[in-house]
């Protein structure tokens, strides 16, 4: 027999506690009638305090949780960014063959609105750039991929990411150029059909960074301006940005 939960155990002792007061109430003043008349009263507001602890309390406080989740997620998503998003991005974007008209929609600074902000996302969402996997260096990819390939496994063991779908998304994108990368002896001589297959991949892992970017950007702007201040020092798409704080 499965042993009692002390969910149950307490509502029993509840329970026993509320007939005891009400016997030691009849005992004391021989009252059944007033017993009756607050009991029915209890019971008659009972649906309100249901619908104020389901629906208000319960409310307020997943609420507090689901800011307290994303809080992590996005330290998660700083510490991607970090370590591997921002080089990343530098790389990929040495396959881009018109890299400029990109660039020029992400130049974030402290000026950006909410509005903005969402225009550059459904920008980066339509980029529909020419990647192209003979432009740039394989083999240095290749090669930067696999020593942060740990750190990325350590990242999807972290359960908060699966509230995460965009972010996982990104993950599994580029595993999976890792991957494709690493099964290739000589990335330096391919067949034509590889070259378009990594291109492909490529362009697949770089939509989904310049949106996570862009959100981890936003985010940054509105929670944690001074690190705000160094992403933006450090923009990949600023060829002038420098960490140095000019005068």
């Amino acid at each position: 027999m499965k042993k009692i939960g002390w969910q149950i155990r307490l509502a029993f002792l509840l329970v026993l506690s509320t007939a005891l007061l009400y016997l030691l109430h009849y005992v004391i003043f021989r009252d059944a009638y007033h017993i009756f008349l607050y009991s029915l009263g209890d019971l008659a507001f009972l649906p309100v305090e249901v619908l104020l602890v389901t629906l208000v309390i319960h409310g307020l406080l997943t609420q507090r949780e689901k800011r307290i989740m994303l809080n992590k997620m996005n330290m998660v998503i700083g510490a991607f960014f970090s370590e591997v998003g921002a080089t990343l991005i530098k790389q990929i974007i040495s396959f881009d063959t018109s890299p400029e008209e990109i660039k020029s929609k992400l130049l974030v600074n402290s000026s950006w609105s909410e509005r903005v902000f969402r225009n550059a996302n459904r920008i980066a969402k339509m980029y529909d750039g020419n990647i192209d996997s003979r432009r740039g260096n394989l083999t240095e990819l290749q090669a930067f991929l696999l020593t942060r390939r740990n750190f990325m496994l350590r990242l999807l063991e972290n359960p908060n990411l699966l509230e995460h779908e965009t972010f996982t998304e990104l993950l599994w994108s580029v595993f999976h150029l890792t991957e494709e990368l690493v099964s290739r002896k000589d990335l330096k001589q391919l067949p034509e059909a590889d070259y378009n297959h990594l291109s492909g991949d490529i362009k697949r892992a770089y939509i989904l960074l310049l949106c996570e970017w862009l959100a981890y950007m936003q985010h940054l702007q509105t929670s944690y301006p001074y690190l705000f201040s160094l992403a933006v020092r450090t923009n990949p798409f600023d060829p002038q940005a420098r960490v140095e704080i000019q005068n």
